[in-house]
């Protein structure tokens, strides 16, 4: 297992054959059979000139629906966690946009900043795999700048729930039992408080097989400090067969390791590339905040002292794309 500390910097190049000038970005809607529709961004290479923008409470430099510049460009599946948004991980689509890569983070419908119907209900952990594929469904066939993306170079990055939701995709088969199974074991697992304290049917018991979503387009994947992954028992990742990176903190709050992360350590059929980041909690994976994201949700702008959340993103970037530039390469 590799240990991270926060300032070390790594090395690395661009992708393979990649000399942008900029980054592009669209924001876009999606269309959704299930619901009206899903929010998403897309970041991308761009040879245009790029000005400031905001978005969200970030502010970004990048050319603003130009040009994708490139062919056979891989594409990197973006999904947030819990109450997070298509800009959760911005300054990581930016990196990937600026490797080579295109980007597609989604908004996930009843799990985000705005709308939290689902946040505690079995139905976001269904249905998130789900809007994941048609996100993907819609940009391979309609987005405009499909024809410069090689649809054999795919892959995701998952964060938290969205971590799980990456699984999910990549193979991943869960027993939403499972999470009785945490609570009555370990109730003071911070996961059964959220639960109990979340609106919706808290994962209550259902007569009604889930139907899990997987996309074997997606050939590797980087899971950022995996929540809800007590549900995958053993064998429940018996079908994972990518490449997958992992990431855990030293101290995780919210989605403590012992019984999240590794567990999927340790029942991937392929071991994964491990990371663990010391000194850190488990918001570290989200971009830096801005002033205006901190002032609004300074539970996940704040850092363990002397923790450079910056400085660590910008190793924790470079082995992103670096991870992903070795296991997409030309198909």
């Amino acid at each position: 297992m590799k240990r991270v500390v926060a300032g070390l910097l790594l090395c690395g190049g661009l992708f393979a054959g990649a000399s942008v000038a900029s980054v592009g970005f669209q924001q876009v809607t999606v269309p959704d059979r299930q619901a009206n529709s899903m929010q998403a961004g897309i970041w991308y290479p761009s040879n245009t000139q790029p000005s400031a923008h905001p978005l969200g409470m970030f502010s970004q430099e990048v050319a603003l629906n130009a040009p994708v510049a490139g062919q056979g460009l891989p594409l990197i599946l973006i999904s947030h966690g819990t109450g997070g948004s298509l800009t959760s991980h911005i300054d990581t689509a930016h990196a990937l946009a600026r490797a080579g890569f295109v980007v597609l983070a989604v908004t996930h419908i009843g799990d985000n900043t705005q709308d939290q119907r689902y946040v505690g209900n079995r139905i976001d952990l269904i249905d998130r795999p789900r809007q994941a594929k048609a996100a993907l469904d819609w940009v391979l066939s309609s987005w405009p700048g499909r024809l410069n993306l090689n649809p054999r170079r795919i892959g995701v990055f998952g964060f938290s729930l969205g971590g799980f939701t990456s699984l999910v995709l990549v193979g991943g088969t869960p027993e939403i039992a499972r999470m009785a199974q945490l609570c009555d074991s370990t109730p003071a697992a911070p996961e059964c408080a959220f639960i109990k304290n979340a609106h919706g049917d808290q994962l209550s018991p259902s007569a009604e097989a889930p139907h899990w979503i997987h996309d074997e387009r997606i050939k590797a994947a980087v899971i950022a400090a995996p929540a809800a992954s007590y549900l995958f028992g053993p064998g429940d990742l018996r079908d994972v067969s990518v490449p997958v990176q992992l990431w855990h903190v030293e101290n995780d709050s919210q989605a403590p390791d012992a019984w999240n992360g590794a567990l999927v350590r340790d029942n991937l059929k392929v071991h994964p590339d491990s990371h663990l980041v010391q000194g850190a909690d488990h918001f570290v994976f989200l971009a830096p905040c801005s002033d205006a994201l901190a002032a609004a949700a300074p539970q996940i702008c704040q850092d363990p002292a002397g923790f450079d959340r910056a400085a660590f993103h910008r190793a924790f970037n470079q082995s992103v794309v670096d991870f992903f530039t070795t296991r997409l390469r030309d198909r």
